[in-house]
């Protein structure tokens, strides 16, 4: 244990960031992942050198890793035991603004030659301006997808789900064991998601009442191609210390980070060459947009202070 603590405080003493670790760092999901931007220099010990501290280790120990290795937050905390997920979550924050990262959601055909949204972390050793990552992840979108080279047409968005009756029409808020309320029916997804935010973030644990409340306004998310993984994260990234009001707060974030609806694509845009579409997602909560609608990585609200939680 000793020599452990002597191990750690020498890596937080190291002022350039160690490119070799101890501990294996995941592959991210086929298509997922680390992706570094080209024509990158050497690694010099300098690197990095004008971010704090814990930006510095953290950097460096991105950098250092392969291509395809998983950048979310858990995954990333996991091997990296100085740092929990909020210090990380905050790290890939900065480096987002220095110039360093940007995460993009994009198509991506497998083997099969399916067609499916991916999210990959642009990653660059050298710290770029906004017009440089637009102008880089532009030339990206009209570069061919990888995959087969004849990958068939993305499918068309499909239509919005219904909400369940059942959960609408409810006249009490709580469905308890024994109450006499219709059990028999599976809950919407967009429902779970909402009942088990409070699983994955004590601070907007909500009733029964508040998810069947809110449902709507979930299940039109749903209805624009995105899973439950990707709305929790966008609602429960960068929360205040305190939430005074769960509902509340949930409700404004549904409303002011709705995702764009993706328009359908009926094809390729020529033989052989199919076009990948590209949305940058926030570093900070996720939802996707146009390169062009960001500035540091970051969407507009999240550039600004937060607004009272109990609005």
């Amino acid at each position: 244990m000793t020599n452990l603590r002597r191990e750690v405080a020498r890596a937080l003493r190291t002022p350039a960031p160690s490119r070799v670790h101890s501990h294996p760092h995941p592959n991210a999901r086929p298509g997922y992942g680390k992706r570094s931007v080209p024509e990158q220099r050497p690694p010099h010990a300098d690197d990095f050198a004008l971010l704090p501290e814990r930006e510095r280790h953290i950097a460096g120990y991105v950098d250092a890793l392969p291509e395809g290795g998983a950048m979310d937050i858990k995954s990333l905390a996991r091997t990296l035991p100085p740092y929990g997920q909020m210090a990380v979550g905050s790290a890939l924050r900065v480096l987002s603004v220095a110039g360093h990262l940007r995460h993009v959601r994009c198509e991506n055909v497998d083997d099969n030659g399916r067609v499916r949204w991916v999210t990959r972390t642009y990653w660059s050793r050298t710290a770029h301006d906004n017009e440089w990552w637009n102008t880089y992840l532009a030339a990206e979108e009209r570069r061919p997808a990888s995959g087969a080279a004849t990958a068939p047409a993305v499918p068309e968005q499909p239509p919005a789900p219904s909400v369940p009756q059942q959960r609408t029409a409810e006249p009490q808020p709580d469905s308890q064991p024994g109450s006499g309320a219709p059990m028999d029916r599976q809950p919407s997804p967009a429902f779970l998601a909402l009942a088990r935010l409070g699983r994955t973030d004590a601070r907007l644990a909500l009733s029964s009442a508040d998810c069947a409340a809110l449902e709507q306004l979930a299940a039109e998310w749903f209805a624009r191609g995105v899973d439950a993984d990707y709305l929790t994260h966008a609602l429960t990234a960068g929360l205040p210390t305190s939430v005074g009001s769960p509902f509340g707060l949930v409700r404004r974030r549904l409303h002011d980070k709705l995702p764009p609806r993706l328009p359908a694509t009926t094809g390729p845009a020529a033989p052989g060459t199919p076009a990948r579409r590209l949305m940058v997602e926030c570093t900070e909560c996720g939802v996707p947009g146009r390169p062009e609608a960001f500035r540091d990585g970051l969407c507009t609200p999240c550039r600004q202070p937060d607004p009272d939680p109990a609005a």
